[in-house]
């Protein structure tokens, strides 16, 4: 009897296991580092390369399919975990008349666990029914599912294509680990100061020109060096200059425009909250009226976003009912890489869930029609949040995917509905971070599995074999992820939990604020107003990609301009070629991708292995050397030296692409 050919064994127990280990071991480091730092690092690189290191064992050997599936079900664990640190806490975080909706996370398990396996669940679900649209027709570059698709393609490979990935992973890994406060820390990741204006004094008169007074202005521009990340700027480089600027462009806006306009118009902020610098004034501005206005462009850009990819929506149900009935009836003619698991069980598994997640609702308004309504209500923001989602995964990455943007616009829209029912008090709050807590998680899966697919759509995989292995991990990591959660929690008690200086959780924390400030009608509406019309001008003015304009003012300038860094060098390595012929091209502009994807694998491994470490109980490797967790030396020369691993990252994606091509 034949034996099948070994790279087409795809769903095996060996790759299943292994992802699912990998899925808890990211899960658990993530939970710490978002709820520390307010960020979670991307599992689908990392996954990947230690997937395809451990298959070539020659015990453990597996195929590019099998790797494919465990880099699938690790994935999971992280964006789990995601969506929980982002919303979950906010029930301890939130009082009502001095009560805590949640006194503590373990007598509320299994309500944390059933959120957890709803919101998992629904991402899938939603992202099947999408999955052509944005994998196939909807041409976005998938950065990070590119990188994933080139590690793996490069380890399959002879010649110098594994050297170019393993080279650019080793130098990632150095740098992060020399650029991490938890590592052997020599160079700061970014410098930022205040640049102040002159005062200047602004003479106001009635509409006869009658002077009514004077007004002595001053403020600033808050500013900062890209971050030196060689994952940001390896994305920048993927992206290609286009997006990138178009990305960077939200942050000019944001940080020098809209906060130094209202520093300057205000420049008694910094001594009305409590005597702060403007460094801080600059940064309560972002976060508390930039970021809601970001917002509301996001609404208007979700909108949008679903408008314009209506026909490509509509003919991937249609096709996948199509592909449905013809696999059913004509004896599975469709070809294996674009079978996804049937619709109709996907729309029955959708409606299914919509049962344990009225209970959990009814548990929380003790109304059968407000939870009715609830669910109904996150079902449909969910859709729409999940497609905008995804669609942004295959422009920025996951990794950049502004997950709590989104999830705070289903927060919104279920505090209107909760208004709009009378539900008002504990029970409005509850519902408000129940809806926003299950969204939020099938957001983050959602992104992932998309990203997933995609990747699996380069490797020749089987969408629906991935579609099950994603399920499975759903269901046992929702009930392992609520454990080290709840450990974490009580382990810091002495400081407070979850929400305190330990831990200080900031994005369940601003969900706890909004959540109780929109049911209370304590919101900043205007500013979501002032978003929205921004968003319509921009709209109007025939502005590309507005969403990622929105996601550029809701970024920190560090970042957004650290990825404006790698197009900037994508476009430079571009005019440096253009000489070249054709072929010279090719081979340049594949060695320069092989790069990218290597630095951004090395700084997420890396990062993963420090953030491990730290749970071990060390605080740095510098404390491991020194004692201490930096060098005397280190706050006035830091930052100048931080220009020199970035000007190595830009010499190698320009000059070792060049080389390849025998230039």
């Amino acid at each position: 009897m034949p034996q099948p050919d070994p790279q087409l064994r795809e769903l095996t127990v060996k790759s299943v296991f292994l992802g699912l280990f990998l899925a808890f071991v990211f899960g658990a480091a993530n939970a710490y580092l978002g709820m520390k730092a307010g960020q979670t690092v991307a599992a689908t690189i990392p996954a990947a390369v230690i997937a395809m290191a451990l298959f070539r064992i020659p015990a453990f050997r597996g195929g590019l399919l099998e790797q494919n599936i465990a880099r699938t079900a690790a994935s999971v664990g992280e964006a789990l975990v995601a969506g929980a640190i982002f919303t979950l806490p906010a029930f301890l975080l939130v009082e009502i008349d001095g009560q805590k909706l949640w006194a503590d996370l373990r007598g509320h398990y299994w309500q944390g666990v059933v959120i957890l396996l709803a919101g998992g669940l629904a991402g899938i679900f939603f992202i099947i029914l999408l999955r052509r649209a944005l994998c196939v027709d909807a041409g976005l570059p998938f950065p990070e599912s590119v990188a994933s698709y080139e590690i793996v393609k490069a380890g399959q490979e002879s010649g110098d294509a594994p050297r170019l990935v393993f080279g650019g992973m080793a130098f990632g890994g150095l740098i992060q680990i020399l650029k991490s406060d938890k590592g052997l820390q020599l160079f700061r990741e970014y410098t930022e100061g205040f640049i102040a204006f002159p005062r200047s004094v602004v003479r106001h008169f009635d509409f006869s020109k009658t002077p009514i007074g004077s007004v002595t202005h001053q403020g600033g521009i808050p500013w900062s060096t890209p971050a030196l990340s060689p994952a940001l700027i390896g994305i920048g480089y993927i992206i290609g200059p286009e997006l990138a600027s178009i990305n960077v462009a939200g942050g000019f806006l944001a940080w020098w425009v809209l906060i130094p306009l209202l520093l300057f118009f205000d420049p008694d902020l910094a001594t009305r909250i409590g005597g702060a610098g403007h460094d801080v004034a600059a940064y309560t501005l972002w976060y508390n009226i930039v970021r809601p206005i970001a917002v509301g462009m996001m609404l208007v850009g979700a909108a949008n976003t679903m408008f314009s990819m209506r026909k490509s929506i509509a003919e991937s149900l249609l096709g996948a009912f199509r592909a449905s009935a013809k696999s059913t009836h004509a004896g599975g003619e469709v070809p294996r890489t674009e079978r996804d698991i049937p619709t109709k069980w996907v729309l029955l598994c959708i409606l299914a869930l919509l049962v344990p997640v009225t209970a959990i609702y009814y548990g929380f308004t003790g109304g059968l029609g407000t939870a009715v309504g609830t669910a109904l209500v996150m079902g449909a923001a969910g859709f729409l949040l999940s497609a905008v989602g995804g669609y942004l995964v295959g422009l920025v990455g996951s990794s950049n995917q502004p997950l709590s943007g989104l999830t705070l616009s289903a927060l919104i829209l279920s505090a209107l509905l909760m208004q709009a029912m009378g539900v008002k008090g504990a029970a409005g709050v509850a519902a408000v971070l129940g809806v926003a807590a299950v969204v939020a998680v099938a957001v983050s899966v959602s992104g992932s599995l998309i990203q997933d697919l995609k990747a699996g759509h380069l490797l020749g995989g089987t969408p629906w074999k991935m579609q099950v292995v994603e399920i499975l991990a759903v269901i046992l990591l929702s009930v392992f992820l609520m454990g080290p959660i709840i450990a974490l929690h009580e382990a810091n008690l002495s400081t407070g939990g979850i929400g305190g200086r330990a831990l200080p959780a900031p994005q369940a924390g601003l969900m706890a604020q909004l959540a109780k400030g929109i049911v209370s009608g304590d919101m900043a509406w205007g500013l979501l107003a002032i978003g929205a019309a921004f968003g319509v001008a921009l709209l109007l003015c025939g502005a590309r990609a507005m969403m990622l304009i929105a996601v550029g003012m809701y970024l920190p300038f560090d970042t957004s301009s650290a990825i404006f860094l790698g197009g900037l060098i994508k476009w430079v390595a571009d005019k440096v070629m253009t000489s070249y012929g054709p072929e010279l091209k090719l081979k340049a502009e594949e060695a320069g991708t092989l790069l990218a994807s290597g630095l951004i694998a090395g700084e997420a491994v890396v990062g993963i292995l420090l953030a491990v470490l730290f749970l071990t109980g060390v605080s740095s490797i510098t404390h491991v050397f020194t004692g201490t967790d930096q060098f005397s030396w280190f706050p006035a020369w830091g930052g100048w030296l931080s220009w020199l691993p970035m000007a190595a990252i830009a010499w190698i994606l320009i000059r070792v692409p060049m080389r390849r091509s025998g230039q």
